[in-house]
């Protein structure tokens, strides 16, 4: 969607609902950012861009201590979440800020490592962000960057409107401007951002024990009609109030069928300056 009139949202499309939040601080370096865990070492100063609720930042402060992560985000409401939770899990190496993703407010060269989990799908520019992330790494750095592939989704039992829900994803990321198949792409993005040394890899997300399907297919039944995803489907005509009705209700028979089963891919990459 680069170039196009829907490109100039470049919005989120998930928004900070409490459903959305409750996803984002299940996420760690164990479940999110597994690739890039062998890499990090003591006293490395990490930026972890589109932190969120910081849980992943907290843990690769801790994985990097005495070093330092900084995470930023574009949501002041989100950041000062961020910083309650560092304060109250005593890890003083963490640091939070409001940013953008186009323009980093630090020097060239200052970052050992740039994370970015689930960043890059929602960017009308995402070759723009990556020449941004390379700008802030000291030579011999890396570039870390994960994000879903939704159409590689897959579930069990079938639903047309879990289909539909997945699809919505893709439309609804495409009129904000973003790719909702980012994770396919990540390595030519970064190579078209300057990177010779791309390493990329793949991991998934499962859910199918009772107590996932409750968590992941409850919080989406509640986001399907209550977060951003659901404001952005009716504004762009994509679905109406009914249609996401339907949606949240098949989640919550996917969640309480034990013979449910779902998988999310992600794409990743490790490109070095």
């Amino acid at each position: 969607m680069q170039g196009t009139a829907a490109s100039a949202r470049d919005a989120y499309m998930h928004g900070h609902h409490e459903s959305v939040l409750r996803v984002h601080e299940w996420r760690t370096v164990e479940n999110s950012a597994a690739y890039l865990a062998p890499h990090l070492r003591e006293g490395m100063r990490v930026l972890d861009i589109g932190s969120g609720p910081g849980t992943i930042t907290l843990d690769l402060a801790r994985r990097v201590r005495p070093g330092k992560a900084v995470g930023v985000d574009a949501s002041a409401e989100v950041v000062a979440r961020a910083q309650g939770l560092a304060q109250s899990e005593g890890v003083p190496n963490a640091e939070f800020r409001t940013g953008d993703a186009y323009r980093l407010d630090f020097p060239d060269g200052v970052f050992d490592v740039v994370h970015a989990h689930q960043v890059l799908q929602h960017l009308a520019r995402p070759v723009d962000a990556l020449r941004e992330f390379r700008r802030v790494l000291r030579p011999g750095g890396m570039v870390a960057a994960r994000d879903v592939d939704y159409g590689g989704v897959i579930w069990s039992p079938e639903s047309p409107e879990l289909a539909r829900w997945r699809e919505l994803n893709e439309l609804i990321c495409a009129w904000n401007g973003g790719d909702g198949n980012a994770g396919r792409h990540l390595t030519r993005w970064a190579r078209a951002a300057g990177f010779a040394d791309v390493e990329a890899s793949g991991s998934v997300w499962v859910f199918s024990s009772n107590r996932d399907r409750e968590w992941w297919g409850g919080n989406w039944a509640e986001r399907a009609l209550h977060s951003t995803f659901a404001a952005h489907a009716i504004e762009s005509g994509h679905a109406s109030h009914a249609e996401l009705e339907a949606i949240s209700s098949a989640w919550s028979r996917w969640a309480s069928d034990p013979d449910g089963w779902f998988l999310m891919p992600h794409g990743e990459i490790l490109a070095r300056a």
